[in-house]
Parts: structure tokens; sequence; C-alpha cells
């Protein structure tokens, strides 16, 4: 079992493995595909490998939050059998159990009254109440929540409420600089350095259309996206067609100004 791929921005690596020192919740800020779930997995796979010499089988729970997550799907719920009813533990309950990191991806997308169980664990009593049990779960000296969300896709009744936000120390991303976004691309894809930069300098390029309204676009991710189909023989043009044209915008007008940085980026 190898490492999970991440190369720091900054200073992220550092302030995280101080937050974890002093069990403070973390809440990654940034736009979509810009790296912050592969940070938690890699920091959840250091810090569980310096802690244990080898990492355990789940040092890293994630949960992806939608509208129709509840409580229970965080915390647990009795199931019915054969053989009668037994509780389930949810990811959230077995996270601070067992002393992995636990991860609420997008957590703003989550209901209120949902989040609201995570206030216990996010302060001084780090305890999570099993109110169906009638008993309260004390979180395993290892344990440490993590959530993240976009704040340019967010409007405010989706937004975190202050009694929530005021818990965690926050990390702002953004995208890499071309360089080293350049290093990720030619890595994740699989791509000769040439392509890779070119494609870096596209995505920068395109993220400077401010006349196009583009929001938080195109994602480091979508760059590996178009890098792996070109590694895969796919013409540049054709691949950034797929990957970027298309899947940043419907609008035909966006479309057509990233396909003309596309294009001249790659030249036929």
């Amino acid at each position: 079992m190898t490492a999970p791929f991440y190369l720091p921005a900054g200073d992220e690596v550092d302030l995280f493995r101080a937050a974890y020192d002093q069990r403070i919740p973390v809440l990654l800020k940034g736009p979509t595909g810009c790296g912050k779930t592969r940070f938690v997995e890699y920091m959840a796979w250091e810090i569980a490998k310096q802690r244990t010499g080898t990492p355990p089988d789940e040092p890293l729970v994630t949960i992806t939050c939608h509208d129709d997550l509840t409580a229970a799907d965080l915390v647990g719920r009795y199931l019915l059998s054969a053989e009668g009813t037994t509780w389930l533990d949810g990811p959230l309950t077995r996270a601070a159990r067992t002393g992995a990191i636990c991860y609420l991806d997008e957590v703003v997308e989550a209901r209120k009254d949902t989040t609201v169980v995570l206030h216990s664990l996010t302060d001084h009593r780090r305890t999570l109440p099993l109110e169906r049990l009638g008993t309260t779960v004390a979180a395993h000296p290892d344990f440490l929540l993590v959530v993240s969300y976009n704040p340019g896709y967010q409007v405010t009744s989706k937004d975190l409420k202050p009694s929530t936000r005021q818990r965690f120390l926050a990390i702002e991303f953004g995208y890499p600089d071309p360089e080293l976004e350049a290093e990720i691309i030619a890595h994740e894809a699989g791509v000769p350095a040439d392509v890779a930069e070119a494609l870096a300098a596209l995505g920068a390029r395109i993220r400077n259309l401010d006349a196009a309204d583009l929001l938080d676009g195109p994602s480091t991710r979508l760059l590996v996206h178009a890098g792996a189909l070109i590694g895969r023989g796919v013409a540049p043009r054709r691949a950034c067609d797929l990957a970027l044209v298309l899947a940043t915008s419907d609008d035909r007008d966006v479309q057509d100004a990233v396909r003309q940085v596309a294009h001249a980026v790659f030249a036929a």
C-alpha cells in the first residue's frame, strides 16, 4: 500500500499537522477539483503511518454530504433481521470509535439538523451522543473531524451556521500554480512534461476568462482528464473539447471562448 499522491502548494501540510496535534477540527475551503479530497487522503495516510508504523485498514472515513443525508446516516441505526434488531454504527460513529479521520465532503449540502450532531465532537467534549442507544461515545484520542465545501457555489440557504463554522480551523485552497499543476497532470495522466505544461497553461488562461463568467474552472481534475485522453491517443484539441469545453459549461458562448483558447494552445 502506497501513499496517495499529493504535491503541497503551500503550508497546508504543516497547518494540518498542527491542527491534528491539537485535535482542532479542520475546514477545507476551495473550488471543485482543486485537490481537497486528495489532500485529506494523503494526510490521513501519512498521520496513520507515523502513528502506527503501518497505515491501518481504514485511516480515513469519507462521507459525501447531500440533501437526504440524515443524522441516522451519520450516527447509526437499528436494523431488522430474522434474529431481531441489531444496532449498526454509522460512519461517523465508526470513525469516532476507531480513531480514524472522518471527512465530510461538501458539508453544506447536508441539512442543518443533520450537521448539529457534529457539535459535541468539535468542542472540548469530543463526544457523540447516540440517542437511540441512550449512550454517548467518547471519541478515540486519535479521532479528527475534517469537513470541506466550495464557497463559490453556495447560496445563503446552504451556508454553514456560525455555530458550526466557528468550531473549525479553516485552510483555504486554490488551484496550483502552473508549474506545480503541470507536475500533477504529468503524474496523474501519465503524459510527457510538454503536454502537461501546455494543459496547465491552458487551465490558467481559461480561468482568466472573466468575461465568460466561468465559475471555478477548469479544475485540475478536468485538466488531468484531458491529459489522460491525450495519453490514450486522442488528439489534443478533441481531448480538450471533451474534457474541458463541454464539461465546463453548457453555454455556447462560454464553450466557444474556451475552445478558442484550447485551439490556440494546441495548434493543429
